[in-house]
């Protein structure tokens, strides 16, 4: 019984022991590194953070950027047909062969 209560009493002031300013200038390394791991986790959460936003965006970028090549090929194919070029150049003067062309040779 006179060996509980020594414990009782140890473990009571024990915290004591862990408060003193001895103690705590002997576990400041430790406390600092532990404030470095905190800060890096949180920093490495917002560069993730942004890291994705910067992903999202250029994928959005990359999306429109098709529809816009998609819609600039449509027009293209629409106009190299040859009734919208006869359409195209009929203010230039310029008319349909109706024959076949000639073909000139050096001989």
């Amino acid at each position: 019984m006179a060996k509980e209560n020594l414990e009782e009493q140890d473990s009571k002031g024990n915290w004591k022991k862990w408060l003193s300013y001895h103690t705590m200038v002997r576990q400041l390394p430790f406390f600092l590194f532990l404030t470095v791991l905190a800060v890096l986790y949180i920093y490495n959460g917002h560069y993730a953070d942004k890291t994705i936003r910067n992903i999202n965006k250029t994928a959005k970028e990359v999306k429109e950027l098709q529809y816009e090549y998609k819609i600039v090929k449509s027009e293209m194919m629409f106009r190299s047909k040859q009734s919208e070029l006869m359409k195209a150049v009929g203010p230039l003067g310029l008319k349909e062969l109706k024959e076949s062309p000639i073909v000139l040779s050096d001989k």
